[in-house]
């Protein structure tokens, strides 16, 4: 065969094949802020990661260029930007939007909820992305699941918490429905952005502060301004972020670029927890060669927010009719998670918990 025409033909045949896209539809550029700084490497990066592979996969036609906070947008009003239009996407994560919605927090996570991988599971296999989308589209935005955190730290404080006593009074920064929780155990709730959480701890205008874990807690420095470090973060079992999409912008879409930008977004989700998972090990340990004091919640606590986490559903659900209906539908699906994690995947990670201590 004549080389010469065999690499023609190859050039010909890649021209009409991932090219088309390119050549055949209208090239987008769009602008996406989102609610992380650029400092966070692994939530800004998550964000810049999905944006680029929109480019990549179209072979340039759809491209999205990644804002951090204050760029375009501020960090907590993401999703009215996206909604009301002023630009066509964003990352950011729901549940910073409970007061518009209760809904919104299933977008992300509840006390006590999910995990990463039974999250992911519920929005596309278990009927979440069908009982959440009415919720986004009242916001006006399409949202697609683009990241997840996995479990997270239980925080940052100046002393320490021995019982539920020592919780009153105790100005926390927190986000979601965790401070509805804590304040009914006598807590003092406050959403901060990241960028703004240092200085708050720095200034003693808080007593601590919870934001991811190992990883971008180190980068931001907390271990700095507040010497114990509790575990678990019973209110982020796991934490997804979303890229919303604002819902004329959706629909004015090709299906090609609807499929690219999901694909992107699957990818994101991945992404995130695998970079997590690798990173979180070596920053505690240097946490703690540091001289952080790590400590677990104790018993008593964990049963208190507990307690108080159910309560608070229970207002939510009997104030709002949405709430209460995926609610019911989404603890169906979380009690059948736990129950099958319990006979696999925990009685695994207790078994080699209990192998490596020997």
């Amino acid at each position: 065969m004549d080389r010469r025409f065999f690499v023609a033909g190859g050039a010909a045949a890649a021209t009409l094949s991932a090219p088309a896209l390119a050549q055949t539809a209208a090239r987008i550029r769009w602008r996406c802020p989102g609610s992380f700084p650029k400092s966070l490497d692994t939530l800004y990066g998550t964000q810049e990661f999905i944006c680029r592979r929109v480019g990549e996969i179209t072979d340039g036609a759809f491209q999205i260029t990644p804002f951090a906070p204050g760029e375009v947008v501020p960090a907590l009003q993401v999703m009215d930007a996206v909604g009301q239009g002023s630009v066509e996407i964003g990352y950011t994560a729901p549940y910073y939007y409970n007061g518009k919605d209760p809904a919104l927090a299933f977008g992300s996570v509840l006390p006590f909820g999910l995990n990463a991988r039974q999250q992911y599971a519920w929005w596309h296999n278990g009927g979440g992305a069908e009982l959440m989308a009415p919720v986004f589209r009242d916001q006006g935005v399409h949202a697609i699941m683009a990241g997840n955190t996995g479990a997270q730290m239980g925080g940052w404080f100046r002393r320490e918490i021995r019982s539920v006593e020592d919780l009153r009074g105790l100005k926390f920064r927190i986000a979601g429905y965790a401070g509805d929780v804590l304040q009914k155990l006598g807590a003092v709730a406050q959403q901060l952005p990241g960028p703004d959480i240092y200085p708050a701890l720095e200034r003693n205008v808080i007593d601590g502060a919870e934001w991811v874990g190992p990883y971008d807690d180190e980068k931001l420095g907390f271990h700095r301004v507040a010497q114990f470090y509790y575990y678990p973060g019973w209110w982020e079992p796991s934490a997804s972020l979303t890229m919303m999409v604002n819902q004329r912008a959706w629909e004015g879409l090709t299906p090609q670029f609807k499929a690219a930008l999901e694909a992107a977004c699957h990818e994101g989700y991945v992404f995130m927890t695998g970079r997590y998972d690798a990173l979180n090990p070596p920053a505690i340990r240097r946490l703690i060669a540091a001289g952080t004091q790590l400590r677990p919640f104790p018993r008593d606590v964990i049963q208190a927010c507990y307690r108080a986490s159910q309560e608070l559903f229970g207002e939510l659900g009997a104030r709002n009719a949405r709430f209460k209906a995926i609610h019911e539908q989404w603890d169906r699906f979380r009690q059948d998670q736990q129950t099958w994690f319990r006979i696999v995947e925990d009685s695994f990670a207790n078994s080699m918990a209990g192998l490596q201590q020997r």
